[in-house]
């Protein structure tokens, strides 16, 4: 068992197999957007959480990884882009792997948004961080996307179908896309896929209720797991909306959810 493998295996619960990881990145992308104020306390709520993993960037990692306990994967999240940009779903690299080891990275994570003018630079950084970060035996979670000028629908089923078949291909250890709305093309790439693929929070304003029906729903799609952040920071009480999730995801029992 290399490197890449043994930290692989603490991504995932090993009760449940499944995994369920905050994505607390936003605040690159989004600015000072309500409830980026609540990460120092998620992250002092992880030891009791069953939360498996944390994506930061890494100036949130420099000032808050002691908070994140040992047996919860720090996931540095390599690039990055503004919703002010021209155009705003370009993401750029801003860390390399060799940083994102000193600051204590189990994981990296990498965003990749399809359907546009900049996929082919966005899928060569892909590429190039995984090659760089599988040599050190570090894990790779791709985040893929269809947004862009070439798309109407980001969440079309045989859209997001495709977001799954370039983590199959391009060598991420982890893919995690969103659900999607309509059609069987999901389940058939998540059954195809020879890595877990997790889905995403859900759209902006979604309720903490939606977000967990979705992640149900994907895990009855064969999917190991969630990868969530404004559906848990941006809640009345992230703490409890946490332990909800959690419950979703290692449970396949929630009862709040019609």
């Amino acid at each position: 068992m290399n490197g890449t493998q043994r930290r692989m295996r603490r991504l995932f619960d090993k009760t449940s197999g499944n995994s369920l990881i905050l994505a607390l990145d936003h605040g690159a992308n989004e600015g000072m957007i309500e409830g980026l104020g609540a990460i120092p306390s998620i992250l002092e709520a992880l030891p009791t959480s069953r939360v498996q993993g944390v994506i930061l960037n890494k100036g949130l990692a420099k000032h808050f990884s002691a908070l994140i306990p040992a047996d919860v994967s720090l996931i540095i999240q390599m690039n990055a882009g503004t919703r002010h940009g021209s155009p705003s779903y370009n993401k750029s690299i801003v860390c390399s792997i060799p940083e994102a080891l000193r600051l204590g990275a189990d994981a990296v994570s990498v965003h990749v948004n399809i359907g546009n003018e900049l996929e082919d630079r966005m899928l060569a950084d892909l590429g190039e961080i995984t090659d760089e970060a599988h040599q050190l035996g570090i894990p790779v979670l791709a985040t893929v996307f269809a947004r862009g000028s070439q798309i109407v629908n980001e969440h079309d089923s045989s859209l997001v179908a495709h977001c799954i078949r370039i983590g199959a291909e391009l060598g991420p250890d982890i893919v995690a896309v969103p659900y999607p709305n309509n059609g069987d093309a999901f389940r058939k790439a998540v059954e195809a896929s020879p890595v877990p693929v997790l889905v995403t929070g859900g759209p902006l304003g979604q309720t903490t209720e939606g977000a967990i029906s979705n992640t149900l729903r994907g895990l009855e799609s064969g999917c190991k797991g969630c990868c969530i952040g404004r559906n848990i920071f941006q809640t009345k009480n992230p703490i409890e909306s946490m332990e909800k999730l959690a419950e979703a995801t290692h449970k396949n029992i929630i009862k709040t959810v019609s």
